[in-house]
């Protein structure tokens, strides 16, 4: 405790960190505020009892929800959030990867780093517009269309799309500012911050419904806390996880003055897909309830429905964890270039123990890479389903979420990350770090969700 204390007092001594953290804490207010407001032309009283009563909420508009931080079914101004600019992101990441043309803008520099957000922020105004029309569609559905207000319905739907639009370029305007002034990945943090604000209600739902059990259900609680922070522990691992390849560099005289020479490491990360592959896969997975919505009988529909509709559903964990795990492999192979790293080495003059330049030092990384990503992937993917079994053993919906999947992923990774740049600034001033003993290893990417 006393320890604690003392880096509290280290951390508000630092000026810059202290107005870093005091510039974040006003932004994520202001935002917090903002997805209390709702559309002009809902009555938020009806719409509450509409979405209480519409608790099969599932899929993309739960992941949606958890993102916005239950603004999506608050019909806010911040509704969308920033996942349109998530959505434009990933695929602005993956032209980079696929599109030649891409690759060189890309490593332009600063030039190219700046053109490529430039044009994510195009892309963003496109796809929140859709997805604005889809909101509103949403909203004018069976169940919520009775929260409208009669006398506003002739300008609901061009007023929304104007609104929501202009909140979610607010929302990534918060997001870039902190990145800028703050501390932390500004959206990645915005994100979590969304997934925190409902933790609390779901921490007192799921007291409140084993309290009404009695003493036995008290202690089941406690126990169901125990295993979140070992299923937190665990992950923690999963995310700082890393295989350190060991590299030599060739020495190197210039003048009087001698180079390299030195033995370092390569770090390979156990899961260097992030939190992308589970994203991937509950899209996936939403896919076949709106195809069965179409063209299947009625008999068909039900099963479809009832299968990717419940997390807790055995079959639709059966193969949730084998898309996430296909996913992993996917995107890793994606983003990891082993050639362009063993080129890397080779122009710097590193090499590889044992291990000639070139090919087959490429060949090495990639099949280190191959063995690592394995039981990452299954780890991945048992996070993924653990809100699944979390619901089959008696924990509220709500409270599950936190077990496991997106959510908690998203968080580990963002604290991780927000942890590391503070313990950077402690010891860039010659104080002692965070931890005692060891570091605090973050995620060293910029990418807002690749966590």
């Amino acid at each position: 405790m006393k320890k604690f204390v003392q880096n509290l007092k280290n951390i508000w001594g630092i000026e810059e960190l202290r107005n870093k953290i005091i510039v974040t804490l006003s932004f994520i207010l202001v935002y917090r505020f903002g997805a209390q407001i709702v559309l002009p032309g809902i009555d938020a009283n009806i719409l509450a009892k509409s979405v209480a009563s519409n608790t099969s909420q599932n899929g993309l508009l739960s992941l949606f929800d958890t993102f916005a931080g239950g603004a999506f079914t608050r019909a806010s101004i911040f509704a969308l959030g920033v996942m349109p600019y998530i959505s434009a992101s990933i695929f602005m990441q993956l032209m980079t990867i696929l599109v030649p043309q891409m690759q060189k803008v890309q490593k332009e520099g600063e030039s190219g780093r700046k053109k490529i957000n430039q044009w994510t922020r195009y892309l963003t105004v496109i796809v929140t517009a859709f997805q604005a029309a889809a909101y509103v569609a949403y909203l004018k559905s069976p169940g919520y269309a009775e929260a409208i207000i009669p006398a506003y319905s002739p300008y609901f739907f061009i007023s929304t799309i104007i609104i929501l639009s202009a909140g979610t370029l607010f929302v990534m305007w918060l997001g870039e500012k902190i990145q800028d002034k703050g501390l932390g990945n500004g959206t990645s943090i915005i994100i979590m911050i969304g997934i925190l604000g409902r933790f609390p209600q779901a921490f007192w739902n799921e007291f409140g419904a084993k309290e009404a059990k009695g003493g036995g259900g008290l202690l089941i609680f406690l126990i169901e806390i125990a295993i979140l922070v070992s299923i937190i522990m665990g992950l923690i691992v999963l995310v700082q996880g890393v295989r350190k390849v060991p590299v030599n560099y060739a020495k190197q005289i210039v003048g009087n003055r001698q180079f390299g020479g030195a033995r370092q490491f390569l770090p390979l990360k156990v899961n260097s897909a992030g939190v992308m592959p589970i994203i991937f896969a509950q899209a996936i997975m939403f896919l076949p309830t709106l195809v069965s919505f179409t063209s299947l009988t009625d008999t068909a529909k039900g099963g479809i429905v009832k299968i990717f509709s419940d997390h807790s559903n055995p079959w639709y964990m059966v193969i949730y964890g084998v898309m996430v795990i296909a996913f992993t492999f996917l995107y890793t192979a994606l983003i990891f270039n082993p050639k362009q790293m063993s080129e890397d080495l080779k122009r710097n003059n590193g090499f590889i123990p044992g291990v000639k330049p070139g090919q087959p030092t490429a060949d090495y990384i990639g099949a280190i890479m191959d063995k690592i990503t394995l039981p990452g992937a299954v780890f991945l993917a048992l996070i993924g389903i653990l809100p699944g079994f979390a619901q089959l053993l008696g924990v509220t919906q709500g409270f599950s979420m936190f077990f496991g999947g997106t959510s908690l992923l998203i968080m580990v990774g963002v604290i991780l990350d927000t942890l590391q740049q503070v313990e950077t600034h402690l010891l860039m001033r010659q104080y002692d770090g965070l931890m005692k003993g060891g570091r605090v290893q973050g995620r060293q990417t910029s990418a807002p969700v690749n966590m």
